[in-house]
Parts: structure tokens; sequence; C-alpha cells
């Protein structure tokens, strides 16, 4: 079985740290959704 391990993500602009070690888990076949309100860093998560 397959899956996707992401551990640690971390994103800065300049001196603003705005992703903070996130760990992510995905098994095969799962389906996934990221929720959260406009500029909380989604985007730049899946980025």
């Amino acid at each position: 079985m397959a899956s996707i391990t992401i551990r640690g993500v971390k994103k800065n602009y300049a001196k603003t740290q705005v992703v903070h070690g996130v760990d992510l888990d995905f098994a095969s076949g799962e389906f996934v959704v990221i929720l959260g309100p406009s500029g909380c860093g989604k985007s730049t998560l899946l980025r």
C-alpha cells in the first residue's frame, strides 16, 4: 500500500514564519480536505 508522509514543513517570508512544523500522513485511497479561513496558509502548505 502506498502512502505520502510529510514531516516538519516550515515556510518563511523574510523573517516571518507562516507555516510552523506541519506533519501529515496520507494513506493510499484516502481523500484529504484542508479547511481554514482565508489567509491561514492552506495554499502555502500545498505549494
